[in-house]
């Protein structure tokens, strides 16, 4: 097994800051807009996005929740070992507000697509946006791109890509591993 790195903590931090600067551009003082992290990777993602908003660009009150798709997911039943539930914490309305699903990689779409349908036990969106650190191409299996994306990988089958953040891993990196 061998790894690469794909980007760096430099890296990671300055696309972090590009991706927060484009949801400004869109969502202004996100009075309208909610941010909603997807268990359990993307709420690493959708702490720091939040975090540079306020910080770094004095946003304030900027609505931020966690969805597990877990039980949403089409491949649910699918595997061998059984699948463990993460929390969904939304403790607000998301009826005509508009959404940012954020998570660390955009790969075949299906979590994607399940987070819209789990979504909707919250009430109805005006609109749905993607916030993704990194997007692999050529891997979808639905139609899904997304609206923020921090860099796009061509990968191959066989190949994985991983997102390490500090606070889980102790480093801010995403590499690309192949078997």
């Amino acid at each position: 097994m061998s790894q690469k790195a794909l980007l760096t903590a430099k890296e990671v931090t300055i696309i972090l800051h590009r991706l927060a600067c484009q949801l400004i551009e869109k969502h202004l003082d996100f009075s309208d807009t909610v941010l909603i992290g997807l268990q359990p990777r993307g709420i690493y993602l959708a702490n720091r996005i939040k975090s540079i908003l306020e910080n770094e660009y004095q946003v304030k009150n900027i609505q931020l929740g966690f969805l597990d798709i877990t039980f949403f997911r089409d491949d649910f039943r699918r595997g061998e070992k059984s699948l463990e539930a993460n929390k969904t914490k939304i403790d607000f309305i998301v009826e005509d507000k508009k959404v940012v699903f954020i998570d660390d990689v955009l790969f075949t779409g299906r979590s994607i697509n399940a987070a819209l349908t789990a979504i909707q036990s919250f009430g109805r969106p005006s609109e749905v946006e993607l916030l993704t650190l990194i997007d692999r191409r050529f891997s979808r299996h639905l139609p899904i791109q997304p609206d923020y994306r921090g860099r796009q990988v061509d990968t191959i089958d066989g190949e994985k890509v991983k997102v390490c953040w500090q606070e889980n891993e102790g480093e801010d990196a995403v590499y690309l591993i192949t078997n």
